[in-house]
């Protein structure tokens, strides 16, 4: 494993083609940016972001691409034709057949079984005929168009996977499910509450509509609010500048580890993802187990922040805070953790401090975080260079990405879950689901820095520069083999985001000591799964720096899973990797840049 990361850097480097003498010379790129056709790009630039706001930042170009890729190959694929018009008329047959049973339902199949289980069509009334027929129809249409846009011979393989993906997206959109008249648990309803369910939808789609325009606040008062039940946890912001507040969390221990805990969240949502309600906080149960905690609080950007980029997040909200986190505790090193973005984050800051010989991190820990973005889940179907280039030209008229845009691309990711099953609920059976902590934390989204999220995509999603040692800090590469403290990298098995497969990579490219966590749930609820928390399941194993490397599928072979929560085994790493216990720290400093400024959450955690 120790020799793998030097392959990685060796193949990154590789020698520039030699120029014959007979190449034609083209005209540098370089004469776009020229002052006489600057104004030509800019009005360039703003019809893509008209086309964006049409398309909702999806930029036509990569469906058509891989449409033409798709359709061209299967117009001269005879074998393929015939096997989806024999499929289609055995799939016709079926429900035909099905159809029969018209005047006998007793007699109609149960279609529950006849695909995938389905929790769409999971109710009892699905089973009675017609909804039975209906429900197997749409199953074995949605089945028929995977069947048509996958195994095309010649497709490529992105471009078959964004089809499949598009064809079933459509194929949704028509589902039984989705409309009043079709939809048996609808008409059920409806018949029971003599229509009151489509009264209250109407209801709460007028409220919904009104909140989504701004124009007025929301009806009722809130269930859940920041700093009365959500990010509750006793503290300090200790430190601030034009990007973070630093919190300094209150010790509720008589001792505690000398080596403090510095937490970088993802700065795509607000920090307390990780300090929600008292009885699910990570904050809080890291405090209990005996650990000074600091907690990054990332500003939200505006349209003046549009210049930040990479670097700034790097030296203002990590640098900055592990200057003032030993500063204040006095400590020569500290556990620093990651979650998300922030976990990608922070292994740049930790391979060129790795790099430099700055030795200040004791562990450094991966929650959910990639560096490794070639199996970086469903949002890989639709980036590539038109796209980043669209979403920089939408980007480029206020200055960063708006919440609202980052919310429906990951809504067209499970449409299901988060359109059509929400619509269902609340418009057409007239319910509200019960407001809980991580929902309204899900609603409290925040924008982006137009140079920030451009250098996200180009440099680490697009280009993979990171993991292929093309990632530079301060003028020079650097590489994730470069980290020398012991890692702690947390996968979820569920995970849409950061598939704990590519998370699984932090193996392939470190070369030190990694634990890996395997844990259920998904993105957020897998990372949010405190102790006592009913149906959770982890694995754990260490790897050694000189140990061989094994697959993720052998890993999880060889792991089995064990009931409770990766929590406590977080906070046994922690406190294996860290010094005797002493007495608490100072609650910021007495005087000068780390003062206490204010009590915990924060001011930058409120912006909107």
């Amino acid at each position: 494993m120790s020799t793998q990361p030097k392959s990685i850097a060796s193949r990154a480097d590789k020698p520039a083609p030699s120029t014959q003498t007979s190449e034609i010379k083209r005209p540098s790129p370089d004469l776009k940016k020229t002052p006489l056709l600057a104004p030509f790009e800019t009005l360039d630039r703003m019809a893509h972001a008209s086309v964006a706001k049409a398309t909702s930042g999806l930029s036509p170009s990569v469906l058509a691409e891989a449409w033409m890729d798709w359709a061209t190959h299967l117009a001269v694929s005879p074998g393929k034709q015939l096997h989806l018009m024999e499929q289609a008329f055995r799939d016709a047959q079926t429900v035909w057949m099905a159809s029969l049973g018209i005047g006998k339902p007793e007699a109609a199949p149960d279609t529950s079984q006849a695909l995938n289980p389905d929790r769409r069509f999971a109710g009892e009334a699905w089973q009675k005929y017609p909804f039975n027929v209906w429900s197997q129809a749409h199953q074995q249409s949605w089945a028929w168009w995977q069947d048509a846009t996958g195994g095309v011979h010649g497709v490529t393989p992105e471009h078959e996977n964004l089809m499949g993906f598009v064809a079933g997206l459509m194929t949704d959109t028509a589902a039984p499910s989705n409309f009043a008249m079709t939809n048996a648990d609808v008409i059920s309803a409806t018949l029971t509450e003599h229509g009151q369910n489509l009264v209250r939808g109407v209801k709460n789609l007028t409220e919904d509509l009104i909140a989504k325009t701004g124009t007025a606040p929301p009806a009722g008062p809130q269930v859940f609010e920041v700093g009365r039940n959500l990010a509750t946890t006793p503290g300090k912001v200790v430190f601030r500048n034009d990007l973070i507040e630093l919190i300094q969390y209150s010790p509720t221990t008589d001792t505690v580890r000398p080596e403090p805990i510095l937490i970088v969240p993802a700065w795509i949502m607000k920090y307390y993802i990780l300090d929600l309600s008292a009885q699910n906080s990570l904050v809080a149960f890291l405090v209990a187990q005996g650990f000074t905690v600091f907690i990054v609080s990332w500003k939200n950007p505006g349209a003046e922040d549009r210049d930040l980029g990479m670097e700034d997040y790097r030296q203002l909200g990590v640098m900055e805070s592990i200057d003032a986190a030993l500063a204040i505790t006095k400590a020569p090193k500290l556990h620093a953790v990651g979650y998300c973005l922030g976990g990608t984050l922070l292994s740049i800051a930790a391979a060129a401090m790795g790099r430099d010989g700055d030795a200040r991190l004791a562990s450094a820990s991966f929650l959910a975080a990639q560096v490794d973005f070639t199996q970086a889940g469903p949002l890989r179907l639709f980036i590539n260079d038109s796209e980043v280039t669209l979403i920089e030209d939408m980007m480029a008229e206020k200055g960063y990405l708006s919440s609202d845009q980052m919310v429906g691309a990951f809504a067209l990711l499970r449409a299901r879950d988060l359109i059509w099953a929400p619509a269902i609920h609340n418009y057409l059976l007239g319910q509200r689901s019960d407001a809980f902590d991580l929902m309204a934390w899900n609603a409290d989204a925040t924008r982006m820095p137009a140079r920030m999220h451009s250098e996200y995509l180009r440099k680490l999603f697009l280009n993979n520069d990171l993991a292929e040692g093309r990632y530079h800090v301060e003028g020079k590469a650097i590489a994730v083999s470069d980290i020398r403290a012991p890692i702690f990298a947390v996968g979820t098995e569920d995970d849409h985001v950061a598939p704990w497969q590519s998370v699984y990579k932090m193996q392939l490219l470190a070369d030190t000591d990694v634990t890996f966590v395997l844990t259920s749930g998904g993105h957020n609820a897998g990372i949010v799964s405190e102790p006592g928390h009913a149906g959770r399941h982890f694995r754990i194993a260490e790897t050694k720096a000189n140990a061989t490397y094994r697959d993720p599928s052998e890993w999880l072979e060889k792991n089995a899973a064990q009931d409770g929560s990766w929590w406590t085994g977080f906070a046994s790493w922690l406190a294996a990797r860290s010094s005797a216990l002493a007495a608490p720290p100072a609650m910021g400093a007495h005087s000068g840049a780390y003062k206490a400024l204010c009590d915990a959450p924060g001011s930058y955690v409120m912006q909107r």
